[in-house]
């Protein structure tokens, strides 16, 4: 019963309880799509039952995650069913267990204000984004946010955390970024800023049906 209800994984080779960062990164972004989705229909529909049943299903997940066993997640789950033919990449699950005791706090207030209270405000639109800021850092660039933090309250050594974000003497040569490299993005965004100037003409004009065009003449 103890090893169904355990935080974390048991795994030969790592002498703590770890998590699979594959199957992690997979569920954060079937939340974030999930969360993404439900503000675009408040935003260009005024529809906010969408964001409420994300929420509720949003706290859930994490309840269950933290209190219960991330194996009974529903999003771990799915993850796992989508990233079962890549190879593990284990992480710490501690850190893990910290930055989704965030989730639940973030949640928490959302569930509070959207669905108890039913008002929204500027602290409801400062929570979604910074919830889609973690759920985004996490899926697409494999960083977790509230990992960093934890190190922050942990004196121990931090083990496994993805990508060894908290283990700064990991770098390695190709992580460095040369000033030739620099210049080049430097270039790139003046150049996207100058011509969102020069173009906006001509990419404000809607575009026409190529197909009736062809048509009708």
């Amino acid at each position: 019963m103890n090893n169904l209800i355990q935080f974390g994984e048991i795994v030969e080779g790592y002498n703590i309880p770890v998590l699979n960062e594959r199957e992690v990164r997979a569920a954060a972004g079937i939340l974030f799509l999930a969360t993404y989705t439900s503000l675009l229909f408040i935003l260009f529909d005024g529809n906010f039952i969408p964001v409420k049943y994300v929420i509720t299903f949003f706290l859930l997940d994490f309840l269950i995650r933290v209190l219960i066993s991330p194996r009974f997640s529903p999003t771990l789950i799915a993850g796992r069913l989508i990233v079962r033919n890549q190879t593990p990449e284990y992480v710490g699950a501690a850190q893990k267990k910290f930055a989704w005791s965030i989730g639940i706090v973030l949640s928490a207030t959302m569930f509070y204000f959207f669905i108890i209270v039913n008002a929204y405000s500027i602290i409801t639109g400062l929570i979604c984004l910074v919830c889609l800021l973690f759920l985004f850092f996490e899926a697409v660039f494999g960083i977790c946010l509230g990992c960093i933090f934890y190190r922050l309250f942990n004196r121990k050594k931090v083990q496994y955390c993805p990508g060894e974000v908290c283990d700064i003497s990991s770098r390695q040569k190709i992580h460095k970024v040369s000033i030739g490299q620099l210049i080049v993005l430097a270039l790139f965004i003046a150049l996207v800023y100058a011509a969102s100037g020069l173009l906006i003409e001509r990419y404000s004009k809607a575009p026409h049906d190529l197909f009736k065009t062809a048509q009708s003449r």
